[in-house]
């Protein structure tokens, strides 16, 4: 049966009596600079809690590389009411879940419960956020923990020992340089001092968004947040990034040796971070590039001519100037400079001819339902709101993300093909093993 591309227009018409709008998502500021979005949705009787804390290693220096990571470990350590490991045990006595992340630009934490339990999560947050136990032998503990999340990663991971590697050489002044779990020096050598200031600096509710959606009440939370929330004090504003990545005028290679069957290749290239115009463009070119078995990368150099194994292009979110990033394994008995150089004749292909308008909308098509499906949950809902109020400055934009998709063009997708994808602001990377010829 032959597939029907819908038109995204239309498309946006069939699922926006379902989407939630603008308007509700209700938003409050406390008096201590924490700023709080939430979502009424009584779909299920249950919700959630997301915490942005506008913190990752991007904040970090060399000296101190990894903090951000280690405070997303020790924020479930115990605090003053809540002791070490009751967090969680307390979190699933009363039916909820949760976890985080940590990013280089960003700390995460989520919770899922029953909305019943909603007092008793302001509670365990308020806790940890206002007096977390920053205690010399759990320090010590879990320095452990992490320095073997390290090693363990890197032995057992060649993609990230090579994006480690490529990520280093592609950023050589703006912190995106170093890995996001830190350097094994710096991890050994923290101080009780860097800890403290550091939780102090960037643990204020001024450099905390929350989001919750689920079947609350938006005076009720507002209640609970004056209660349990607005007493901590705000904090001085963090010290701004100021180092700028200058422009990169010159391809960089770098070759890493490890034991693996056959080489891995990465390939980034200097993109915009996600305030910039082009940044719709260049995720649907990412999509374009490696969305499925049809995809350029992967019909031409898997399924055709069997050069790579897996191969996948990747475009996100930042605060600052990233990259867009290209990786693949080559198959069995494949060179990878003929893995590279098949790679660049796809890239080519769209910076010439550009592409099809089917492709753009399949895409497209793709992109909408992605969005749509999301937002069905409430989960999805507080990600995204989260995601949209902090790294697009507003979550309101979140709601123009379907027509900002729709508005790209054929001639935008080869327009930003050509601006980035470029000689002089690429850097690759080969991890091959040390027997290789």
């Amino acid at each position: 049966m032959k597939k029907i591309l819908l038109p995204v227009c239309l498309l946006l018409g069939v699922v926006s009596q379902a989407q939630i709008k603008a308007d509700d998502v209700k938003s409050f500021t406390l008096k201590n600079g924490m700023k709080f979005l939430v979502v009424e949705d009584y779909s299920i009787p249950n919700a959630n809690m997301y915490l942005f804390y506008r913190v990752g290693s991007r904040n970090e220096y060399q000296g101190i590389t990894g903090l951000s990571h280690f405070f997303e470990h020790m924020m479930f350590n115990g605090a003053k009411k809540y002791g070490p490991k009751q967090f969680d045990r307390t979190m699933e006595f009363n039916g909820g879940a949760n976890n985080a992340y940590t990013r280089s630009d960003v700390t995460v934490y989520t919770n899922w419960f029953p909305a019943s339990a909603t007092e008793t999560i302001f509670d365990l947050e308020g806790d940890r956020i206002s007096s977390l136990s920053i205690d010399p032998k759990m320090v010590e503990s879990e320095r452990g923990v992490v320095l073997s999340e390290r090693s363990t990663g890197l032995e057992n991971s060649p993609w990230r020992t090579l994006g480690e590697a490529v990520t280093a050489q592609a950023f050589q002044e703006h912190p995106y340089h170093w890995p996001v779990i830190g350097y094994e020096d710096d991890m050994k050598n923290w101080k009780q001092t860097d800890l403290e200031r550091y939780f102090k600096t960037y643990y204020a509710p001024n450099n905390c968004v929350v989001v919750m959606s689920g079947a609350i009440k938006t005076e009720n939370i507002k209640a609970l947040a004056e209660k349990y929330l607005e007493p901590i004090p705000a904090q001085p504003e963090p010290p701004k990034v100021h180092q700028v990545e200058p422009v990169q005028t010159g391809e960089r290679r770098i070759l890493v040796q490890k034991d693996v069957a056959t080489p891995y290749l990465n390939i980034v290239y200097k993109a915009p971070e996600a305030k910039h115009d082009d940044y719709y463009a260049l995720v649907l070119l990412s999509d374009i590039l490696s969305s499925g078995k049809s995809s350029r990368l992967y019909a031409a150099l898997v399924d055709n001519k069997q050069l790579a194994t897996t191969i996948s292009a990747s475009y996100g979110e930042s605060f600052d100037p990233t990259t867009f990033d290209i990786s693949a394994i080559a198959a069995k008995g494949i060179k990878e400079t003929d893995l590279e150089n098949a790679i660049y004749e796809e890239l080519e292909k769209i910076k010439t001819g550009g592409v099809t308008d089917k492709e753009l909308q399949k895409v497209k098509n793709q992109k909408l339902i992605e969005f749509y499906n999301q937002v069905q949950t409430i989960d999805g809902k507080s990600n995204n709101i989260g995601t949209y109020e902090v790294f697009f400055g507003d979550y309101k934009k979140m709601f123009e993300a379907p027509d900002r998709y729709n508005k790209v063009t054929a001639d935008d997708i080869k327009r930003v093909a050509n601006a980035y994808f470029r000689k002089t602001t690429r850097t690759v990377g080969i991890l091959k093993s040390n027997t290789a010829e």
